[in-house]
């Protein structure tokens, strides 16, 4: 297995963990296939991006491991990792993927609750008297 590449992808609390191997195309995530575990066109097509950009499509076999978050974290956190290993394969990708966004990690998470409010911006309504 030296010709394993990983790479990490994180948004929001959702990690994935993902490891290429050269191969047909075929991506297990959670030990599920990846149409099973993203029922949705538009999920599939967002963790394909990558691929589509580096021309990559069924060169790659993937095992990816996502925890925390929900289905669209998830997602992100996979398709951020997927980008990650491209890049381990060929360090000319980067421009390519840099200008369609996908190695830059999404910051935006849950902002806490502060105290004495109901909620991280709302307030408690005013009372003059």
């Amino acid at each position: 297995m030296s010709d394993t590449i990983s790479a990490t992808g994180r948004r929001k609390t959702s990690v994935a963990r993902v490891k290429m191997m050269p191969g047909t195309g075929q991506i297990t995530i959670n030990k599920r296939p990846f149409e099973e575990y993203f029922p949705t066109l538009s999920l599939q097509n967002q963790v394909l991006q990558p691929f589509e950009v580096a021309n990559a499509a069924k060169k790659w076999d993937l095992v990816i491991n996502a925890q925390g978050g929900g289905v669209n974290s998830q997602v992100g956190a996979v398709r951020l990792g997927i980008a990650r290993a491209l890049l381990v394969t060929d360090e000319e990708l980067r421009d390519d993927l840099r200008e369609h966004g996908l190695l830059t990690r999404d910051a935006r998470k849950k902002e806490r609750k502060k105290a004495g409010q109901p909620g991280a911006r709302k307030r408690f309504q005013f009372s003059k008297r």
